[in-house]
């Protein structure tokens, strides 16, 4: 090789230099293994997506079914046993379902387990945090005095519980440890 050899053509360089060349094309496969691109996928939201095929009134609906098998309806026509009827195809009592229509006479319908106890208290919700023996209780997101009993047996150690009444003394709880 000789020592006074370029790397580049002079006049390559020049061209370049000049903004005479063109550039490379963008490579725009997907990059699979690029940070942000994949990961952990988001969490279910349903544990059973089923079609029903009924003529009620309106377009969405939202109820929980109880344990016992009660409706209580949120949102929606009075009568949503159709619905529960067919989301129970899949999913037993208790969960928290919606539905929404989806063209003449069928409704797809969305069911989610859930966990129900009943409680005597005051609110709407309540949040009970049990970290290194120390408990912090929310009543409606102001601190609360005194304790729940069936909340700190859920805890079982360190854990976040939030009920949230449903009717009267039924309450959904979702526990999550710490």
């Amino acid at each position: 090789m000789s020592l006074f050899r370029r790397r580049e053509p002079l006049h390559e360089r020049l061209a370049r230099e000049g903004g005479l060349t063109e550039r490379e094309p963008t490579d725009t496969t997907p990059r699979w293994g690029e940070p942000g691109i994949h990961g952990v996928s988001r969490p279910r939201r349903w544990d059973a997506v089923v079609a029903a095929q009924t003529e009620l009134e309106g377009e969405r609906a939202a109820f929980v079914a109880l344990p016992d098998g009660t409706l209580i309806v949120e949102d929606g026509p009075d009568d949503v046993q159709p619905l529960a009827d067919a989301v129970e195809t899949e999913l037993q009592p208790p969960y928290r379902a919606e539905a929404v229509r989806r063209g003449e006479g069928i409704w797809a319908v969305a069911g989610r387990r859930i966990q129900v106890i009943q409680l005597d208290h005051d609110g709407e919700e309540l949040e009970l945090t049990v970290r290194d023996g120390d408990r912090t209780l929310l009543v409606d997101g102001e601190p609360g005095f005194g304790s729940v009993r069936e909340l700190e047996e859920l805890a079982a150690g360190d854990a976040s519980i939030r009920a949230t009444r449903i009717d009267g003394q039924d309450w959904e709880v979702r526990v999550d440890r710490l």
